[in-house]
């Protein structure tokens, strides 16, 4: 994708209006359009995208919330190739790419004040490890926190689904040579060091006890998510209250993702289906260490593309299915060997 030619740092910051940075060049700042940010009317509303090829129609549903205002795409590592994709899809003031590499980058009041003016914010993909060690506790979680209580449509591609529900698979264990934690690597050990979960770092309200995750079909997580939710309900294989408030999961395929109101009505575009799912309580779940896990069933609906789901009833127009876990083998009400 070609990429537009990038300006002075100095030249952009005096044009943006933003405040000046600090001396340590410790984050990238890329803007194309106009040089000034203007004060737009925003309207909330929630992409979650699966990864793999972008789709033109989840971009667009955010840039109709950002009412023509400044775009903010975020990212820990990586370039400045949203910018002139979203420049021709979309009208918008400007498109700015925001690199935060560090902890000392995610406490910079120049970083902050980016966020802060953005009318809507993007994050893109990447490692959802960077995030959480990057962002987390620091002043670009709370900008984000307030940009969502102030209406700011939010969307995420890959890592920057992962990130959005109330629970997020961390990639902290995930090893540089083999980041992919597949189904059947979960399954065969839900207490694997490799399996860490954390709370809390998007506070999206009609995303609440859940947690996503990415490139579903694709990379065989189906398994791994499951796992996630025996684990976020039943911790240390111990039941919860009856009361507690149950977690449930959504998956995305790649090339597909869920534009979401923030009264829990969600569509389902590009080419890929959607995974809500729901695991009951009280059957038991074996998590003794370097065993495989037993667990289920779990209530799956299947959402394809051009079709609703409400996250609230959880209810939608999909294709419902029961599976369990049983010493780490799925088992499914489908046709024999069909998962999804």
């Amino acid at each position: 994708m070609r990429r537009l030619q990038l300006l002075g740092l100095g030249i952009l910051l005096a044009a943006s209006g933003l405040r000046s940075p600090s001396q340590s060049p410790a984050y990238r700042y890329i803007r194309a359009g106009e040089p000034a940010d203007i004060k737009a009317q925003s309207r909330p509303g929630f992409a979650l995208m699966g990864g793999g090829t972008d789709i033109d129609e989840a971009f667009k549903f955010l840039c109709d919330r950002a009412g023509g205002g400044d775009f903010l795409v975020l990212r820990a590592t990586g370039d400045d190739e949203y910018n002139f994709y979203l420049r021709g899809i979309c009208r918008l003031n400007s498109v700015a790419t925001l690199i935060v590499p560090t902890r000392e980058a995610a406490a910079n009041p120049f970083v902050v004040d980016a966020i802060k003016r953005a009318s809507a914010i993007f994050i893109a993909g990447g490692d959802q490890a960077n995030y959480i060690n990057y962002w987390m506790d620091t002043p670009v979680q709370t900008a984000l926190n307030d940009a969502i209580r102030r209406g700011v449509p939010v969307g995420g591609t890959s890592a920057g689904l992962a990130v959005m529900g109330e629970y997020v698979y961390t990639a902290q264990g995930d090893k540089p040579d083999d980041p992919n934690l597949d189904g059947k690597t979960a399954l065969a050990d839900p207490d694997s060091p490799r399996i860490t979960l954390a709370g809390r770092f998007l506070n999206i309200t009609i995303l609440k006890d859940v947690i996503t995750d990415t490139h579903f079909a694709r990379r065989d997580r189906m398994g791994r998510l499951l796992v996630f939710l025996a684990r976020l309900n039943e911790p240390d294989g111990k039941p919860v209250p009856p009361n507690a408030p149950k977690v449930r999961g959504i998956g995305v395929e790649e090339r597909a993702a869920i534009l979401l109101e923030p009264d829990g009505k969600a569509h389902v575009v590009g080419y890929g289906a959607a995974y809500f799912i729901d695991a009951d309580r009280g059957s038991g779940m074996t998590t003794q260490m370097h065993k495989p896990l037993t667990f289920g069933p779990f209530t799956v609906q299947k959402v394809a593309p051009g079709a609703d789901f409400y996250i609230k009833s959880w209810a939608g127009d999909g294709i419902t299915y029961k599976l369990s876990v049983e010493a780490g083998k799925i088992r499914s009400t489908q046709t024999a060997n069909e998962v999804y």
